[in-house]
C-alpha cells in the first residue's frame, strides 16, 4: 500500500508556483489575491489564514476583507464590483459558506469570470464542460494532480466518483474523464452501491458520511482518494473512507487529514498564476 502524502505533493507543487511567480515578477506582473470574509464562523478563520500562508510562501499579495455577519446583500456585491473593477486584482475568493441571509449562488455569479479562481463561475464551468482553457476547481484539480504525481496511468482505467455536488463531483468527473479514463458517477440512488465501486480502478469518494466506504466497497489493488473530512466519536479527523481497513486492500490511498486537503489551496495558487498570465 502506498500512502498517497498530499502535504509533501502539495509542497512540491508549491516551490513550482513559487518559481513562475519569481518569474512574472521579474516582468514586471504581480499577482493578487481579494479574500472575501463575511462573519466569524471559526473553519473559515482558519481557511483564510491558510491561504494567506500559502499566497505569503509563493509570493501572491493576499488582500483579506473580514465583513461583518450583519453585511447585506447589496454591500457585498457592492464590494464584488469593485474588485472586479480594480485592475491590481487578479483573482476573487469568497469564502464559503456564507450566512444564511445571502444568496451564495448570486454572490458567486457577481465574480467576474476572469478573477473566478475558485472555478465555480458558470462560464469557466461550461469551458471546462468543453475542454477550453479556464480556471479548474481547485479540489477536483488537486487530485488530478495527486494521482498522475503518485506515478498512477490515469488513461483508459476505470474510475467511480461517488458524489455528485457542483463542486467535487461533477467537475472531478469530467476531469477525469478528459483525462481518459471510463467515469461513473455513483450517489445517494445509485443501485447496489457496492456492485459499482468494485468496479473501480480509481475511486474517489465525496459522499459526506464518515468512514462510509469499507474494504467490501473496493477491488483489490484500486487507488482511493478520500475527499471527506468529520470529526470522529473521539474528536479525531477522520475521512469518508474507513482507513484502517480499506488501506490493506489498496495500491495507493490517500490518508485524512494530509492528503486531498493541502492539495485545495494549493490550486488556488496555481489559478491566481494562470490569471496573470491569461488575462494580463
Amino acid at each position: 500500500m502506498k500512502l498517497i502524502d498530499g502535504k509533501k505533493i502539495s509542497g512540491e507543487i508549491k516551490d513550482e508556483i513559487k518559481e513562475e511567480v519569481a518569474k512574472l515578477k521579474e516582468q514586471g506582473i504581480d499577482i493578487a489575491l481579494a479574500v472575501v470574509k463575511v462573519g466569524e464562523d471559526p473553519a473559515s478563520a482558519v481557511y483564510v489564514r491558510n491561504k494567506e500562508k500559502a499566497c505569503e510562501y509563493v509570493g501572491i499579495k493576499s488582500i483579506t476583507y473580514a465583513l461583518k455577519e450583519e453585511t447585506t446583500q447589496d454591500e457585498l456585491l457592492e464590494l464584488i464590483d469593485k474588485l472586479n473593477a480594480d485592475k491590481e486584482i487578479n483573482g476573487i475568493l469568497v469564502q464559503l459558506p456564507l450566512p444564511k441571509h445571502l444568496d451564495e449562488t448570486e454572490v458567486l455569479n457577481r465574480i467576474d469570470s476572469k478573477k473566478d479562481v475558485d472555478g465555480f463561475h458558470p462560464m469557466n464551468v461550461g469551458k471546462m464542460m468543453i475542454g477550453e482553457e479556464t480556471f479548474l476547481p481547485c479540489t477536483p484539480a488537486g487530485i488530478v494532480e495527486l494521482i498522475k504525481r503518485t506515478g498512477v496511468e490515469i488513461s483508459g482505467k476505470e474510475c467511480v466518483v461517488i458524489g455528485r455536488s457542483n463542486i467535487v463531483g461533477k467537475p472531478m468527473a469530467m476531469l477525469m474523464l478528459k483525462e481518459n479514463a471510463t467515469v461513473t458517477i455513483a450517489h445517494s440512488r445509485t443501485k447496489d452501491l457496492k456492485k459499482v465501486t468494485k468496479r473501480a480502478d480509481i475511486l474517489i469518494v465525496a459522499i459526506g458520511k464518515p468512514k462510509f466506504i469499507t474494504a467490501d466497497y473496493v477491488k483489490e489493488g484500486a487507488v482511493v482518494i478520500d475527499v471527506g473530512i468529520h470529526r470522529n466519536e473521539d474528536n479525531k479527523l477522520c475521512g469518508d473512507v474507513d482507513f484502517d481497513s480499506v488501506s490493506e486492500k489498496t495500491y495507493a490511498i490517500t490518508p485524512v487529514p494530509g492528503g486531498v486537503g493541502p492539495m485545495t489551496v494549493t490550486m488556488l495558487l496555481a489559478n491566481c498564476v494562470r490569471s496573470a498570465k491569461l488575462f494580463r
